[in-house]
């Protein structure tokens, strides 16, 4: 079963082997489910603008800095009854064949620039590639679109006030515009079952919620393959209260003397932002207004400690004048790792990004991907004549992610300019806690190949022996041995994306999500979590825009009250 990496040859005799057997030759793209049917403009296109057609100076009831994946439920919500802006630093998705579609999942993550790509690169200290959305709808417009409710013990274990019946109303919300219940097919099928094979049962259908065993989760791309983000939730907001500035990049949170407090503090009045020409443009609150961060676990820090928040040595070492002092600002920083191998199966597979997924009892979550990416011939090859259409070759993937972790990292400034990316350093596997848990994982992934859902995978070898063929490392063949596997952990670390800190609940904001020592500012975004919230976070972080919307217009019914 242990298989070995798949070399040039091998790839090009496997890739053969599909071609001629199964008569897999593809057309200049892999097939869409429907793919001449339309998109519809979406209808908050009509309150969306580029930031260089903004006034220079404007006010509002609420800013909201960052269009993501909880930015966008947040402005919905509060424009309702307020007037909103709500500053996005990248485009619309609207219109791009990659974002829109799961087929464009791996080719928006490779498509890169330094400026105005869907997503921006970086790389962390520890050497590990990785992405931040720059787009409106956030992340959740880039990635795999799996969708499943945080555990229990997320709220128990956290620092804020959770009221457990506005978050579950809070869901629904979400769940009724961008959640669809996918269908499986022939790999997801299979990982299901090998799943269940492997123990880790029971099954428990379609569900939304955490639980342990088996499950098949919701999707936010619907039955025809389409994307649905966190900007499809502007249908619910109130036009005539709502302004969307794409292009519109963040520098500074303004910040003056609060005169509502009864002792000497710093209150957010506004925010800087530049459009696309270089132009500045002051965005300012109104009377009882707030500026609320979204702007991500990279993004909201780094803005913090460029609008003087943050460490008073570090921020003096830039010569950024300290605001207020705030040790823990771009402190625990984490980031769940990914491991896994990956296959070349001798039999076609369907693009299916994450859909099902194992929730152990051992610390690890089991998920899988099938892919089809272009297949292209060594440059100059006297061997191979170019085809005449494209060839396309199937990977398939499984993957186990570690809760928590443990192992904190953090972020600092690497320029004063916003648009470059800080310095993060996420420690992946400094706790021996997050190491026993990839190999408790890596374990499982060893003991779902070995059922018979995965049988059909293999090849079938010379001597009349089956196996895998792998593309990168396979698991030890030992997988009993602590140390190969913990060694297989450390060397195959990836993301899965899931980074979450930097602004963390009782350290950077209070339980109200306040910045704590500023008045009129929050964070409302993934920065504020401890821990990964279940599975993936993007249900979460959907509901917790949502959820703190809600909250701060009760909060106001009675008229406003600062809060010390």
């Amino acid at each position: 079963m242990a298989g070995r990496p798949i070399s040039l040859s091998l790839l090009l005799r496997a890739f053969a082997f599909m071609v001629v057997i199964n008569a897999v030759v593809a057309s200049p793209r892999p097939p869409s489910r429907n793919p001449r049917r339309p998109l519809q403009e979406p209808s908050y296109l009509k309150f969306v603008s580029n930031a260089t057609d903004f006034p220079l100076e404007d006010y509002y009831d609420y800013i909201i800095v960052g269009g993501g994946t909880a930015g966008c439920p947040l402005a919905a919500t509060l424009s309702s009854r307020f007037r909103v802006l709500l500053l996005e630093r990248g485009g619309v998705a609207y219109g791009n064949r990659n974002l829109m579609t799961q087929e464009g999942f791996l080719a928006t993550l490779m498509d890169v620039n330094t400026f105005d790509s869907p997503t921006q690169a970086f790389t962390s200290e520890d050497g590990v590639p990785n992405v931040r959305g720059r787009i409106l709808g956030g992340s959740s417009a880039i990635n795999a679109g799996f969708y499943s409710r945080a555990d229990h013990e997320f709220y128990k274990r956290s620092t804020f006030k959770w009221d457990l019946k506005m978050v579950n109303e809070s869901y629904e919300w979400v769940e009724k515009v961008i959640v669809f219940r996918p269908e499986l097919r022939n790999w997801q099928s299979a990982v299901r079952d090998g799943l269940l094979q492997a123990g880790i049962d029971p099954y428990n259908g379609y569900s939304f919620d955490h639980v342990v065993g088996t499950k098949t989760g919701g999707s936010t791309f619907d039955t025809l393959g389409r994307r649905h983000s966190a900007a499809d939730l502007l249908k619910y907001a109130k036009p005539l209260n709502i302004r969307v500035a794409v292009h519109a990049t963040v520098e500074k949170v303004l910040l003056a003397s609060s005169t509502s407090s009864p002792v000497s503090r710093q209150s957010a009045v506004g925010v800087v932002f530049r459009d696309r020409s270089g132009r500045y443009h002051r965005a300012m609150l109104r009377k009882h207004g707030e500026v609320l961060l979204s702007a991500g676990a990279i993004g909201t820090p780094q803005l913090l400690l460029l609008s003087g928040i943050g460490p008073r040595p570090y921020l003096a070492s830039w010569g950024i004048p300290v605001a207020h002092h705030l040790p823990y600002v771009g402190q625990f920083m984490f980031d769940n790792p990914r491991n896994g191998i990956s296959i070349v199966p001798p039999i076609p597979l369907e693009h299916s990004l994450i859909q099902v997924v194992g929730i152990t009892e051992s610390g690890a979550y089991i998920e899988s991907a099938s892919t089809v990416i272009q297949f292209a011939s060594p440059a100059r090859s006297v061997f191979l004549r170019t085809p005449s259409a494209p060839l396309y070759l199937t990977v398939a993937t499984l993957m186990e992610k570690i809760v928590g972790p443990v192992s904190a990292g953090s972020l600092r400034l690497a320029s004063t300019d916003v648009k470059v990316n800080p310095i993060v350093r996420f420690n992946y596997f400094n706790s021996p806690v997050d190491l026993q848990r990839c190999v408790n994982g890596t374990r499982k992934i060893g003991d779902i190949l070995r059922t018979r859902s995965m049988e059909d995978f293999k090849f079938q070898g010379w001597f009349g022996n089956r196996d895998f063929r792998f593309i990168g490392p396979a698991l030890p063949v030992d997988q009993s041995d602590f140390d190969e596997m913990a060694d297989f952990c450390r060397r195959t670390v990836s993301t899965i994306w899931h980074y979450h800190g930097g602004c963390i609940a009782g350290k950077v904001v209070d339980g109200d999500f306040r910045v704590i020592g500023i008045d009129a500012l929050r964070v409302v975004d993934g920065s504020t979590f401890g821990i990964s919230p279940g599975t993936n976070p993007q249900a979460t972080l959907l509901m917790l825009g949502r959820y703190v919307g809600q909250k701060i217009m009760k909060d106001r019914k009675g008229g406003y009250k600062m809060v010390d």
